[in-house]
Parts: structure tokens; sequence; C-alpha cells
């Protein structure tokens, strides 16, 4: 049982740490990027269509990632060369991102009709490891997307903080001008690191709809994005703070599934809150106060 719950919480927290992985650059380098959510939903419907018609969820999933790339290159263009709004232009994001997905589903697959069939991520069992007892199946039995997830936090933690390409990303995000007089491109990092977070956006919704639901429903993100930007602020700007708090939503996730097998009174309604609540509760409870880059939202022009 205590190796079930541990199984749940490390597949609910995945789809958050990777987002939050990738916003932890973007963010970093000045740009907030609450279209996150809707990015994450037209990767989940690009995942089901790339594997439906490509035949292969590793293709669904890359096809996920383009999409992403390519909707933060728009993103990019609008806040960080025309200087516009970064919450208004990732609000536009996410509507454009429901209304989008929500229409292609229908033409695509049709309302009403049968679950398309799609190839899904299949579990990786890790020989000896995942033969541990408890832990084992936990933690070495799973797709490839949640390994990839947990390795990616140690490896943006070293390019974060250990390189010199990191020290330029933070560098833009708290002084961009300063940055800018000895030579380093500010729009170039700031729009590869918004494109590259929404690269890894897309791939969050994918494994979504081809690891953990094997479909797609429309706004079946249903605000992991948002929790994903909460992580990254509650984290303090750091993929360990960002991975920690994906475990605490994946907790909360795991806690829900639970109470509705036990056969709880409680309506389910209140059940599928508990992730959100229990996130939001404990991070603005206990993590204190996190300070964002000092040119966090704040657009860069020469004078």
């Amino acid at each position: 049982m205590i190796g079930d719950f541990l199984a749940t919480i490390i597949k609910s927290a995945t789809p958050i740490l990777i987002a939050a992985t990738g916003l932890v650059f973007s963010e970093r380098a000045g740009v907030v990027n609450i279209g996150v959510e809707g990015v994450m939903l037209t990767g989940a419907l690009v995942g089901v269509a790339g594997s439906h018609y490509l035949g292969s969820a590793t293709w669904g999933a890359l096809a996920a990632m383009v999409c992403g790339g390519l909707i933060g290159a728009v993103f990019a263009y609008f806040v960080v060369e025309l200087g516009a709004d970064q919450v208004v232009t990732g609000t536009a994001i996410n509507i454009l991102g429901l209304g989008l997905t929500t229409t292609l589903h229908r033409l695509l697959f049709g309302v009403g009709k049968a679950i398309p069939v799609i190839d899904t991520f299949e579990s990786i069992r890790i020989p000896v490891l995942a033969d541990i007892p408890v832990v084992g199946p936990a933690l070495f039995d799973h797709m490839a997307p949640v390994y990839l997830a947990f390795l990616l936090v140690p490896v943006a933690h070293a390019m974060l903080f250990n390189t010199c390409s990191g020290l330029a990303v933070r560098s833009v995000g708290e002084h961009p001008r300063a940055a800018d007089t000895v030579g380093i491109n500010v729009w170039r990092i700031r729009s590869l690191t918004v494109i590259g977070s929404c690269c890894l956006a897309g791939l969050a919704g994918s494994y979504l709809s081809l690891g953990i639901l094997s479909f797609f429903t429309e706004n079946m993100v249903a605000g992991r994005g948002f929790i994903a930007v909460a992580a990254v602020i509650f984290g303090r700007y750091s993929p360990v703070g960002a991975l920690l708090a994906a475990l605490l939503f994946g907790a909360g996730d795991a806690l829900a599934d639970r109470f509705q097998a036990l056969g709880s009174a409680i309506p389910y309604q209140f059940m599928l809150m508990i992730p959100y609540v229990l996130t939001v509760a404990v991070l603005a409870g206990f993590v204190g106060k996190a300070v964002p880059p000092a040119s966090s939202g704040l657009p860069y022009s020469k004078e």
C-alpha cells in the first residue's frame, strides 16, 4: 500500500515538475509565463493526434514539444521583441489554447464517438532496483517521461547555478541593462528560455494524455499549469524547490485518490480540491516569502 501511494505521488507530480523545471529558466530570465496552462493543453491534444496519426507515443510527445516551442516563439515575439504585457499575453494563450483544442479535438475525432486508438507510454522497469521491497516498484517502474522529469532537476540545477550560461540567464533576470553592457544578448536569452520552457510544457501535456489518461478530454490540464507557476514561485525559483512543490501536489492528488478508493462519504468534488488546496495552503503558509528576480515581468529596451 505504501509503495502504491508513493508511485501515485510520483506520477501525479511528473507533469507539474516537467513544466516547472522549464519555467524556472524563463522566470529567472525575467519572463513571467502564465500561458503554460494553454501550452500544456495544446501539447496534450497534439500528443494524442501525433500518436494516432504517426503510430507512436514518442512521436506524439515530440510533436507536442515542437508545438509548444512554436507557441513559445509567438509568446517570446510579443513579450520580448514587442514588449507586450506578459500577464495579458499569457492569459490570451490560455484562452486560445482552450478554444483551439476544443475545436480541433471535435474536428479530428468527432463528438460522442469512440476514443481513438493511440499508442501510449509504457512502463520501463529498471532491473535490480525495481526489485527493492516497497520503494523499488514505486521509484523504478515508471514511464520514460517520469525518469526524464527527475533527471532534469539536477541537470537544470547544475546548468543554472554552475555554468556561464546559467549566470547569463540569472543576470538577464536581475539586471538586463548591466548584462547588455557586458555583451550578453538579453533578447536572445529571454526568447530561448521562453521557447525551451514551452517545449517542456508541451511534453508535460503529452504525458497527461499519453501517460496518465491515454486519451484527450477538453480542459484536461485542470489547472496544473497554474500549479507549475506556483511551484516555481514558492520553490524560490530553483529546480529543487520546484521538485518539492510538485511532490507536494502529487501527495495531495494521491491522498484524494486514496479517499475515493476507500469509499469516503465526502462528495468527490471536494476530493478533487484536495491537491490544489493542500499545495496552496502548505506552500503559502510554510515556505515564506519568495523574492523574484529584480526585472521579473518587465520588458527590456535599449535607451
